[in-house]
């Protein structure tokens, strides 16, 4: 193995897929570390679940290169199946069948051999803690119960890398928040997760991203420095007439991105400008009073708005 392998468990160079004439993934290169929890972020049909697909070995690349956990995508794609957990939104559990009997089934399918097979189940139901639901059929759990389920399934083999697929649309806020525990608990141990999602505040708990539209890979790096740049500033205002503000400072050529919350109008302003000023330099005017501005943190959200709302502008000039 060489060193680079041994330190990224994703390579690729230059990935691509067309489907056709339409071009779902372009030109992708990625480097994805052992141990570390990498998140792919993009709109719907921006080519997230295609470019996943592709790295599990699921759909084969039109163009480009890459090695998954030390096997080549266009050669090795089974070698590859073998040694991952693949989780998606859908779950794919047997709602006829009972917990346990889920995960006994997962683990003859993922080869677990047979003399350790019911001590691994029985590892993954008490470190998810589906002990209490052990006999209950699936088709009866809740969206945050299947859910636990699902990843114990797509762990119950101990791969050295996890893709999660979506794995919490539709989850409620309390499971959505034990659920990364739990990936977080994975990769401490060692296993790296690469997951696609389009929540902002997930992105958040991601050592590193990658923002993926329209197939385009746009910035790589740790939300930190994605956020920084961008180069925003941003400001909540409160005051009384917010709709009749946000529409005054929409249109100006400054301004990244306005929001009004009730009383609050968050503004966001770019290169380098200052949003408090700009807001009492617009507002003023009007007769629009500033009760209060405070400074607000900017956002791993604020920057994928910025970067989208850049990209179509650019397509549509």
């Amino acid at each position: 193995m060489s060193d680079d392998e041994d330190e990224y468990v994703v390579v690729t160079d230059h990935l691509s897929r067309r489907f056709g004439a339409l071009v779902a993934v372009r030109d992708v290169s990625l480097r994805v570390r052992r141990g570390e929890i990498f998140g792919v972020l993009g709109p719907n049909g921006a080519g997230k679940s295609t470019t996943i697909r592709m790295l599990c070995g699921l759909l084969d690349p039109s163009g480009g290169s890459g090695r998954v956990v030390g096997h080549d995508l266009a050669t090795e794609p089974e070698r590859i199946k073998e040694r991952i957990g693949y989780m998606t939104q859908r779950f794919s559990l047997y709602e006829d069948l009972s917990v346990v009997e889920n995960l006994r089934f997962y683990a003859g399918i993922y080869g677990v051999p047979r003399a350790r097979r019911s001590r691994r189940v029985e590892d993954v139901i008490e470190r998810a803690g589906l002990g209490p639901r052990r006999k209950q059929i699936v088709g009866t759990l809740s969206g945050g119960w299947k859910q636990r389920v699902a990843l114990a399934g797509a762990t119950i083999h101990e791969p050295p890398l996890l893709f999660l697929d979506e794995p919490t649309a539709g989850v409620d806020p309390v499971s959505r928040r034990d659920f990364w525990e739990q990936i977080h608990r994975l990769s401490a141990e060692g296993t790296t997760v690469l997951v696609t999602t389009h929540y902002m505040d997930e992105a958040e708990r991601c050592h590193r991203l990658a923002f993926i539209f329209h197939g385009d890979l746009l910035d790589v790096g740790t939300p930190e420095q994605i956020v920084e740049r961008r180069q925003l500033q941003v400001i909540e205002l409160e005051l009384e007439q917010a709709t009749r503000a946000a529409d005054a400072l929409r249109g100006r050529p400054e301004v990244e991105e306005v929001a009004h919350y009730g009383h609050v109008v968050r503004l966001a302003t770019r290169d380098g400008q200052d949003p408090e000023a700009l807001a009492r330099a617009v507002l003023d005017p009007l007769g629009i009073a500033i009760t209060r501005g405070r400074p607000a943190r900017v956002t791993v959200e604020d920057a994928f708005v910025s970067m989208v709302r850049r990209e179509e502008a650019s397509a549509a000039a």
